[in-house]
């Protein structure tokens, strides 16, 4: 199929196109945190000044709470990144925004702006080094500053407590719920869930229920921590007697996160939207964030339910063409609807998981492309990790360092979209 991008006029041919298909290049996914990360030093003497840029008006998300970091669409080589601040289209609604600077590359991939890229001013002095060989001339007096590694290490950090600042101490009138979905099969949406899931409940200290809304029993179940005796099938079967947070806690899984997760523990009936609601209605009065796994099949009556009980869509996709052009037909799909499903779709946050395999960098930049032009708000990266493409069960804490981080990123980014539902319908009652 051919795409024409509107706002360039020109022609953009992305046809089918898959990692496999392509001639393999090296590996893109596998930075390390002080190579992706660049953000103001705390260490020493830090100084953050009072002024800070505004940004140009972009469509899809609303201003931020005071004191918190934003994000805005940048592309990959830029070395200065923020979140985008959007609106829905036409809403013409305007928006300053002040974001933790990064003089490298971060993990979260955004898209650029046409109208250039607004960022906050940090300055810091770099104190003396601590680590090393520099390190130890340091304490022996000498004015030795630190090297490029200790900085980006400290950057890295700055950048890390930033962001689980953010996630640690948003707070919301009611409970919230994230809707993981991407219609093609195969792009990550259950090691999303349940480390997306993991982060917020390792950040928050718990209160998160990862639960599988697909059609037919998933493999939340096989991927999560544990072998629970119970899970979603005989939930939707006791529902109307659960009534305690002691009741619903004998059909979790409890992960090392703090996350619980309600998968199915084997066969069980075709999952409905009204189950997914009422299922949803009793999660929420004893968990503050509700992470939900969907299946394939966005006309179910499984999928629309869990659409009607969501406040923000996450969409994991793939460098693979297919994964992509899927996704964005969704969003058209939700769109078309109007209402809160416009405004989920609005509100798309992308997460781009890297499996293992060659990728040709024009499929990157060409899923990057795509996604810009569809709205989509912000795009995460998440590199390549060992452990998740093992397909066996997730452990948080056996992920990379540097794919922590990036399930991080992409949570403040949630967390901040979350906030943007919230106030949009402070008092929105999702009760059958």
């Amino acid at each position: 199929m051919s795409l024409t991008s509107p706002s360039a006029g020109t022609q953009h041919t992305f046809q089918g196109l898959r990692a496999e298909d392509t001639p393999p290049m090296s590996d893109t996914g596998c930075s390390a945190p002080n190579d992706v990360f660049g953000a103001a030093d705390r260490a020493g003497d830090y100084v953050e000044e009072d002024a800070a840029l505004i940004a140009p008006i972009q469509p899809r998300l609303r201003p931020e709470t005071t004191g918190s970091t934003t994000e805005r669409p940048a592309q990959i080589a830029l070395p200065l990144t923020t979140d985008a601040l959007k609106t829905s289209p036409g809403s013409g609604a305007s928006a300053s925004t002040m974001a933790a600077a990064s003089d490298l590359a971060s993990t979260s991939v955004l898209f650029a702006s046409p109208t250039g890229l607004a960022v906050a001013s940090h300055s810091t002095t770099p104190g003396k080094a601590t680590a090393g060989f520099r390190g130890a001339l340091a304490r022996l007096g000498l004015p030795v500053g630190p090297g490029a590694a200790e900085l980006g290490e400290r950057r890295s950090k700055e950048l890390r407590t930033t962001h689980e600042t953010t996630v640690r101490q948003a707070t919301w009138t009611r409970a919230v719920s994230v809707l993981v979905n991407n219609p093609k099969g195969g792009t990550g949406k259950t090691p999303t869930a349940l480390l997306l899931g993991g982060v917020l409940a390792a950040i928050r200290g718990g209160s998160v229920a990862i639960l599988e809304v697909s059609d037919d029993p998933g493999a939340l179940n096989f991927r999560a921590e544990g072998n629970p005796l119970l899970g979603l099938g005989e939930l939707v079967r006791d529902v109307d007697h659960v009534q305690t947070a002691g009741r619903l806690a004998g059909y979790t899984a409890p992960q090392t996160s703090f996350a619980s997760v309600v998968g199915s523990t084997g066969r069980r009936d075709r999952l409905t939207g009204e189950s997914v609601v009422a299922v949803s209605n009793v999660i929420d009065d004893f968990y503050s964030i509700r992470v939900m796994d969907s299946g394939n099949v966005p006309t179910s009556s499984a999928f629309r339910g869990a659409v009607s009980v969501s406040d923000v869509l996450v969409i994991p996709v793939m460098n693979a063409g297919d994964s992509v052009l899927e996704a964005i037909q969704l969003l058209e799909e939700l769109r078309a609807e109007g209402g809160p499903s416009a405004e989920l779709a609005n509100r798309a946050i992308a997460i781009r998981l890297t499996d293992g395999r060659p990728e040709n960098n024009a499929v990157r930049q060409e899923v990057e492309r795509l996604l810009s032009q569809a709205g989509v708000s912000a795009l995460h990266e998440i590199p390549y990790d060992s452990h998740i493409a093992e397909r066996g069960q997730l452990t948080l804490s056996r992920l990379n360092p540097a794919t922590r981080d990036a399930f991080v990123a992409a949570a403040a980014s949630v967390v901040r979209s979350l906030q943007t539902a919230v106030s949009a319908a402070p008092t929105q009652n999702r009760k059958a």
